[in-house]
């Protein structure tokens, strides 16, 4: 291991915030492992373990993936890598999730369910007490450990299954949950929660069970905050933390949309996994007005937000170079006024119950 990364583990860990009620502290920000399962385009063998690498090195000693991440692809590079990196128990936080079981399949298009050139193998949603057991048995073995700190149910919610999400949601309840409050009482797992696209489903698991915390993507960022009327505040009475992840809302908190390409439409804009509609458009042309006022840049205020809420344990950035660790971790300690914060609150671009970042201290001359 090399002399940064050692010093990195050996410091950074105990920095932060304990999830929930648990022994577990995590960093300011986390690695999201999506990428290295080749989430859109394919990444080798050697750009991701450089990448979890250089992530560590950074000091992101949390590291989230899945099953469901390139089909176990994901998972066995966050293995691989941290076997190379010879990390010990306990320096980094490692959470994946069950809820989908890995099948084998014919089909070999180059793209399934967003992941390129990955293994022959179907993910298949299974949230039973037999499912979740074998799910958590084969990310172990993927990942090369015998226990990880935190486990989620993966995209349960109306969002994923529709009209079947009452049945998904029972299946889980009644077997799933089960099993994973068994994972934790036998020490495999420290903590339990979800991993949702919707604070909903996460709300109405917490008024159903006992969870430490909830990994909730995309809907508590720069461009919407409604989880701070219910959802968050229930989790301030429950002791349960929140991570957060998709803090960019699918690239256009990251990409904005002024720039030449963006603006002329021959760079399309996403929005929660769809092209944005203008009135997301024209929102996030008003918090890059805001930021070059201010010369803050877009994506360094998304990543800072969320992590301001004292609910909010720890913000994920998906990343897929070490050359994009560098980037985020720029845009994470990038200095934003507290004027910038005051400007987005005036004009009504924040929720009115979201804390915002302190602004740093002036410096002596």
């Amino acid at each position: 291991m090399n002399d940064s990364l050692t010093a990195s583990l050996d410091t950074g860990h105990c920095k932060g915030r304990h999830f929930g009620r648990t022994r577990i502290t995590l960093p300011r920000m986390g690695f999201g492992a999506a990428p290295i399962g080749n989430l859109y385009q394919p990444l080798s063998d050697a750009q991701a373990s450089a990448t979890v690498t250089a992530a560590l090195t950074a000091g992101m000693h949390y590291i989230d993936t899945a099953p469901h991440y390139g089909f176990g692809l994901s998972e066995s590079r966050v293995g691989v890598a941290l076997a190379r990196a010879s990390v010990a128990a306990g320096q980094v936080v490692i959470s994946t999730k069950v809820g989908r079981l890995l099948v084998p399949t014919n089909t070999n298009a180059p793209l399934r369910h967003g992941f390129a050139d990955t293994p022959a193998l179907e993910p298949v949603f299974d949230y039973s007490y037999d499912g979740v057991m074998r799910s958590f048995a084969e990310s172990l073995a993927r990942l090369r450990c015998d226990k990880v700190d935190i486990l989620w149910a993966h995209d349960l919610g109306p969002l994923t299954h529709g009209a079947d999400h009452p049945t998904r949601f029972r299946e889980f309840m009644e077997g799933g949950y089960r099993a994973m409050s068994e994972l934790k009482a036998s020490g495999q797992v420290e903590a339990i929660g979800l991993g949702a696209n919707e604070w909903q489903i996460c709300e109405a698991a917490l008024r159903h069970g006992d969870f430490d915390g909830f990994l909730l993507a995309g809907r508590y960022t720069l461009l919407e905050q409604s989880a701070c009327d219910t959802f968050l505040p229930l989790c301030a009475q429950r002791s349960a933390s929140v991570i957060l992840g998709g803090l960019f809302n699918s690239g256009i908190l990251a990409t904005g949309v002024t720039a030449p390409a963006v603006a002329s439409g021959k760079q399309p804009v996403y929005y929660n996994y769809e092209l944005a509609p203008q009135s997301i458009i024209d929102r996030v042309a008003q918090l890059e007005r805001i930021g070059a006022e201010f010369n803050v840049p877009l994506a360094a205020a998304a990543l800072q937000f969320p992590a301001a809420h004292p609910q909010i344990c720890s913000v994920l950035a998906g990343l897929a170079s070490p050359e994009q660790v560098q980037q985020a971790n720029h845009w994470m300690n990038t200095a934003i006024p507290a004027e910038y914060w005051q400007a987005l609150r005036q004009r009504g671009l924040i929720h009115p119950a979201s804390p915002v970042p302190l602004a740093p201290p002036v410096p002596e001359k």
